[in-house]
């Protein structure tokens, strides 16, 4: 066993040329973090098993410490002081004194500088030397040695910030969840190509609040933006010895702080000036944050913030051998939100952005491990509990990945009413379904109800389902039909990284070609798959470009692609920008069509009073799904029926709504589908045919005929009521909302 105390004199605590000794308060324990009073700036930092800490101020440029101070007070497990003369814009850091016995958990080692965890703003990135790390690299004793080299060059320092903002008339969309869109994106990503955005914003948020680009994104339909992570995060050491970056940001070192490299100014305010052009355009800001590991991996890793400061309460350590790391995320550590205090800073980190920064919501990544106990995943799980009674918590969008790669770790379905759950199940069934796979049918005629199965329970709502077919991780919606296989080489890993089930299909050559059968199919299945998306019940996500037909050349694991495989390509001409106008007007649809948000699942249920069925599935012939029908592995298409005097919900029990036929053919030649009888009206009219995507009129067609549906097509009908006995007022005005939207998707230009 190694152990190393840390007594409360050594040589780095006595007084040094240059540096000078400054008049300390004792403060107050909360609240933690650097907080400016107006007057001076109160300290804060929690630690269990510490037994000094010291406050590092550096210059403006964080180069220099010019002073060290020990925090004089100790409350509570929080180390704390005042200094009456500090102001906004101060640099620092800490040097956290205590044991460093690997054995038992303790890794402090005061030699090395480390960042605040709830610092709000980070100066400079880390640069990779041997003296991060609190062990000696190359000892023989491994991580049991210690280190005595000074880190503080070659780590990030904190900034005081004041949090004074004008937000003016600004005001929170609240989109409901029944009309929520997600567009997931990547700050640097969306705006370093785009030809509005100047120079100097180009990849920041600065850049993101563009006019342009609010316009366009406005323009699309789409309501909420989802941005990749934003909290300030690490380049691995192993991306940049070759040469690359960590992109996407999945490697959080600070959750209260944005990332420096996001920023054009010198001041945190500029994500919120982000957020309120957002905001005045009507569109959320969802955050997809990161708090189920941190960038300092596991005992080989290095010293930079939580691991040198109480390593012991912030990580799960396994329970007999306390020197090494649980690890259910696949990346080295797991953040112990089991922990009161580590929990308390995660909502503490919450409640900033949602209540400081006013941002909508966010996206768990990996949350399975934040409602995970040492018992193992629980919906009664303190994290969950402590979201559902906060009460600001409780009113903003909460979306959970929700898988992990520890024990137990997949959980779909299993969040608490009031979350929604990425359904991963969908993406897969309906890649295999529209590629052309056997027995896809009943899959995905579940999937395109909500997953009832799955997600009909305790009151939950179709929302909870979020629907996706591509994300930032995988290959993109053009890549999805232009390859076979991944080609992720730039990635320097030999092509064994990224998933290898893409359930993909090239139609005829990987990747781009001049064939233009095959450019043909590819562009008709993006529609199918766009079009299948927003006309499912649940909540769609769309990945940015994939509206036209973005392309990262195969890579389907583009996590360190800073470069043009993962920056969009905004040089938008022909079919993709009609891509782009066909995807605007199936999201001006799906808003003008209230039954495809309504808050009720589809069973295919017998509605007695009304004598109609809330969904019924249609054959080739018109005829209703038997048991043989759903039994039938060949078949690749089917109708979906959709009632209208069936989708009202409450206590409104006549129809709402218009009469809907989904038609889906994933065979790749014609299928005559005959057109089946329904109520209050004569005739069908065909609103989207993906063979005809630029079709502006409606076109009639009467019960009882067939219509011609394209090999791998999706189409879409609507009853037209006309004055008799059983029309409905409420009908023919959903119907109107219809024939306005297709009016308003032909007229809208969209700024592309």
């Amino acid at each position: 066993m190694t152990i190393h105390i840390t007594p409360n004199t050594t040589q780095s605590n006595l007084p040094r040329p240059g540096l000078r000794r400054s008049r300390v308060q004792e403060g107050r324990p909360y609240p933690l973090g650097a907080t400016w009073d107006g007057l001076g700036v109160n300290f804060a930092i929690f630690s269990a098993n510490a037994t000094k800490v010291e406050l590092c101020i550096f210059d403006a440029e964080g180069k220099t410490e010019l002073e060290r101070i020990e925090l004089p007070e100790y409350t509570n497990e929080v180390f704390h002081g005042y200094l009456p003369e500090a102001r906004p814009g101060m640099v620092y850091g800490y040097r956290v004194h205590g044991p460093y016995e690997p054995d038992a958990g303790h890794r402090f080692n005061p030699n090395k500088l480390l960042l605040d965890p709830y610092a709000k703003q980070h100066l400079g990135a880390v640069k990779w030397d041997d003296a991060l790390f609190g062990y000696t690299i190359g000892h023989a004793d491994g991580d049991l040695s210690y280190d005595e080299r000074d880190s503080a060059a070659f780590v990030p320092k904190c900034r005081v910030v004041d949090s004074a903002f004008t937000w003016g008339d600004e005001r929170r969309p609240r989109v409901s969840w029944e009309r929520t869109i997600f567009y997931e994106t990547h700050v640097k990503g969306f705006t370093q190509r785009h030809p509005a955005v100047a120079e100097a914003d180009r990849g920041k948020f600065s850049g993101l609040m563009t006019r342009e680009i609010v316009d366009y994104i406005r323009s699309l339909g789409v309501t909420s933006v989802e941005l990749l992570p934003i909290h300030a995060f690490v380049d691995d050491s192993y991306l940049v010895e070759k040469g690359l970056r960590n992109y996407w940001g999945y490697n959080s070192l600070g959750f209260f702080a944005p990332d420096p490299r996001y920023l054009a100014g010198p001041f945190v305010n500029e994500f919120k000036e982000m957020v309120s052009a957002f905001h005045h355009a009507g569109l959320e800001v969802i955050l997809d944050v990161v708090y189920n590991h941190t960038a300092e991996g596991n005992e080989n890793g290095p010293t930079l913030s939580f691991k040198g400061i109480d390593n012991a309460t912030y990580y799960r350590l396994l329970p007999d051998q306390k020197r090494y790391y649980i690890n259910d995320t696949g990346t080295g550590n797991t953040v112990n939100t089991s922990h009161p205090r580590v929990m308390q800073m995660v909502t503490d980190s919450l409640r900033y952005w949602a209540g400081e920064m006013r941002v909508d919501g966010f996206r768990f990544d990996l949350a399975t491990i934040l409602a995970r106990e040492p018992s193992g995943f629980s919906e009664e799980s303190s994290f969950l509990h402590a979201c559902q009674q906060d009460p600001l918590l409780s009113e903003v969008k909460m979306i959970a990945e929700p898988w992990d790669c520890g024990p137990g770790g997949y959980q779909v379905g299993r969040f608490p009413p009031g979350w929604a759950e990425w359904n991963d199940g969908y993406r897969d069934i309906i890649r295999s379904y529209w590629r052309g796979d056997e027995g896809q049918v009943p899959a995905v005629a579940n999937k395109i109800s909500a997953s009832a199965d799955i997600f009909d329970q305790r009151g939950r709502k179709p929302w909870a389902s979020v629907n996706f077919i591509t994300a930032h991780d995988g290959f993109t919606l053009n890549d999805l039909v232009s390859y076979n296989e991944k080609h992720n080489e730039a990635n320097g890993e030999d092509n064994r990284d990224g998933h290898s089930h893409n359930l993909s299909n090239n139609y005829g050559a990987e990747g781009p070609t001049d064939d233009a059968e095959i450019t043909d199919t590819r562009y008709r299945q993006l529609r199918n798959l766009f079009a299948t998306l927003l006309f499912s019940r649940g909540t769609p996500m769309i990945l940015a470009g994939d509206e036209f037909a973005r392309t990262q050349g195969g890579n389907n694991n583009a996590y360190a692609q800073d470069n043009e495989i993962g920056w969009i390509d905004w040089h938008v001409t022909g079919e993709s920008r009609n891509l782009a106008k066909f995807v605007q007007k199936l999201i001006m649809l799906r808003q003008s069509l209230p039954m495809l948000r309504r808050g009720k699942f589809l069973h295919g249920t017998f509605d007695e009073e009304l004598g109609v069925k809330d969904v019924a599935w249609i054959t080739p012939a018109g005829t209703e799904f038997e048991q043989e029908n759903w039994d039938d592995t060949g078949a690749r298409c089917f109708g979906v029926l959709l009632d209208g005097r069936a989708q009202s919900t409450g206590i409104r029990r006549k129809g709402t709504d218009a009469t809907m036929l989904i038609v889906m053919n994933a065979h790749d030649d014609v299928v005559n589908f005959t057109l089946p009888p329904a109520n209050g009206g004569l005739r069908w009219r065909c609103v989207i045919d993906t063979n005809l995507p630029e079709r502006e009129e409606l076109v009639p067609f009467e019960f009882g005929k067939q219509y011609m549906a394209t090999g791998r097509s999706f189409l879409v009908f609507m009853l037209e009521p006309e004055d008799g006995e059983d029309a409905s007022p409420d009908a023919a005005r959903s119907f109107a909302y219809v024939s306005e939207a297709l009016a308003r998707a032909a007229g809208d230009r969209l700024p592309i």
